[in-house]
Order: structure tokens, then sequence, then C-alpha cells
């Protein structure tokens, strides 16, 4: 049975993957590495516009992002 990740869980792997701190990857999406942190812990969730970016910048498409497609 496959693992189910989080939202969280699956930015801190593609941020992992490109080998960047929370701080780079911030940079990258345009938030403060604390932003990326509550995110990556579940305490937040990005916005609609935040998703877009990430999704754009680091070629993943959102339904990977939310859960709803493995890959």
């Amino acid at each position: 049975m496959a693992m189910e990740y989080s939202l969280g869980q699956r930015i801190r792997e593609i941020r992992t993957e490109a080998k960047l701190t929370q701080a780079e990857f911030g940079e990258k999406v345009a938030v403060l590495q604390d932003t990326v942190s509550l995110w990556e812990n579940g305490k937040s969730a990005p916005s609609a516009e935040y998703l877009a970016a990430i999704c754009r910048i680091f070629r993943v498409s959102a339904d990977y992002l939310l859960g709803l497609k493995e890959f």
C-alpha cells in the first residue's frame, strides 16, 4: 500500500530533491523561510498563488502537490 503524503511533506520532498534550504526555496517562491517551515510542518498551507508558483518553478503538477496524483 502506498504511503500517503501531506502537502507539507510533498513541499519538503520537492525542496530536498532540489537540494535547497528552506530559505533558498522561499527566495524562489518569494516567501520567508518561516513560511516554508510552516508549510512543511502542516501549520499553514500555501495560497493558490504560491501553489501555482511552486508548480511552475519546480515543474510539478498541482494534483501531485495536493496528493491527488502520485506523479
